[in-house]
């Protein structure tokens, strides 16, 4: 806002609010954008300070406000991703081609591809390179319209690396506008040393990386790729139970490629999220929902991976689960930062509304992240994250696919 002790955002032609209940949207509800038409808002100290019609808002303005008039377009609250490993090395291009070619990604991963072809270019690269790759990272989020993730760490899968990982994270936090919420992954695969000896590394996890994860603060939450050939409900119930005790909140990759118990695990140790789900039956949606656990869905692995099965979103947002949707962005299965992108997925794969896509895109996993105070709606008190998007109706966000760029994106009420 330079010289401007606040700043005046009018002439709207919806200013999506997500104003609501303080609590994750549910059913009917994440249909209800809170939509001001013609609407303004202004912006004092980085924060939020009234929103509403124009004719209300304007006259709070100053001579010293700086009035932005977005020219009839949709404001929005900025993305929040609540699934993304932000921070790796190289790319899995060549296993692009393969999958392109006929193999599956779970036959790449045989052949020592997939996590592992990352863990051995993330473990060759230094904590400079791996800030300057999420940096780059960071700015495709941001041109996006995506002003918040939780970032993983997973491609180190030692000591010394998975710590390299979470210090690159909390630098490109520090160093970029995109805020980061770091989540420690050390059970993403088990490496090639530990090939034969799984619970060996699960020993490692809990005995020596999460000790010193908690005790350097570089982790908010804990998250396990459960699956029959990755951790089994076991091995995950020990990484989880280990991580509880030491204060992080816990995720987990669930119900992926098979239905394999993991969701029970995660509802009975109090998860916050259980992420993928694409196999996840009716009985496990019960689960969530009396335990109050929220779903994270990735569509964007789903299509990348050539798959034709997705997770079953309307089951679950009639279930009365507060849904998710996240870019899972990553450099094998999932290779995109752009959450329009997943919006128009969860739409026509899924089959949620476009209102119920946004609801899950900025204050659902808002509250996944334990954010919603402060994220992910355009309420008077909130960091004023917003994005101004070349569209005139929030629609268009999941209309036009593949080639939507926002007008203006704002972190903390700074353009960006």
């Amino acid at each position: 806002m330079s010289q401007f002790s606040s700043l005046l955002i009018t002439n709207c032609s919806q200013l999506v609010t997500l104003a609501g209940p303080s609590r994750p949207r549910l059913g009917l509800e994440m249909r209800d954008l809170g939509i001001v038409d013609d609407g303004a808002m202004l912006v004092r100290d980085r924060r939020i300070a009234a929103v509403g019609a124009r004719n209300e808002i304007e006259p709070a303005a100053t001579d010293d406000t700086e009035v932005i008039d977005v020219g009839g377009r949709v404001v929005m609250p900025g993305f929040v991703d609540a699934h993304t490993h932000l921070v790796f090395a190289g790319n899995r291009a060549e296993e692009f081609e393969m999958r392109c070619a006929g193999m599956t990604y779970q036959q790449i991963a045989e052949r020592g591809g997939g996590i592992r072809s990352t863990v051995r270019s993330t473990r060759e690269a230094t904590e400079g390179e791996l800030v300057t790759a999420g940096q780059k990272h960071a700015r495709w989020f941001l041109q996006g319209g995506t002003t918040t993730v939780e970032a993983k760490s997973g491609y180190g899968l030692t000591v010394h690396d998975e710590l390299k990982l979470l210090r690159a994270i909390r630098r490109v936090s520090e160093t970029t506008s995109l805020r980061c919420v770091p989540t420690f992954l050390g059970a993403h695969e088990i490496p090639d040393e530990y090939k034969t000896q799984a619970d060996k590394y699960v020993d490692l996890i809990v005995d020596e990386m999460l000790p010193v994860v908690a005790k350097e603060n570089l982790a908010e939450f804990c998250d396990v790729f459960c699956e029959s050939k990755v951790f089994s409900v076991t091995q995950a119930d020990r990484v989880l139970s280990a991580a509880k005790r030491l204060g992080l909140g816990l995720r987990v990759h669930a119900d992926q490629f098979t239905s394999s118990g993991a969701i029970d695990l995660a509802a009975t140790l109090g998860a916050k999220t259980v992420d993928h789900l694409e196999q996840t039956t009716r009985d496990s949606i019960a689960v969530m929902k009396k335990l109050d656990v929220q779903p994270v869905l990735l569509p964007g692995s789903v299509y990348a991976i050539g798959s034709q099965k997705y997770a079953p979103a309307r089951a679950m947002i009639e279930a009365g689960l507060p849904v998710v949707i996240a870019t899972d962005f990553n450099p094998g299965s999932s290779p995109t930062t752009s959450m329009t992108m997943i919006l128009s997925l969860a739409c026509t794969q899924m089959k949620m509304t476009p209102a119920e896509a946004v609801t899950a895109s900025t204050i659902n996993a808002a509250w996944s992240l334990n954010r919603a105070h402060e994220i992910g709606s355009l309420e008077p008190g909130r960091i004023a994250d917003f994005v101004i998007h070349d569209a005139e109706d929030y629609r268009e966000l999941a209309y036009f696919f593949g080639n939507h760029r926002p007008h203006a994106v704002f972190a903390a009420g700074v353009r960006v």
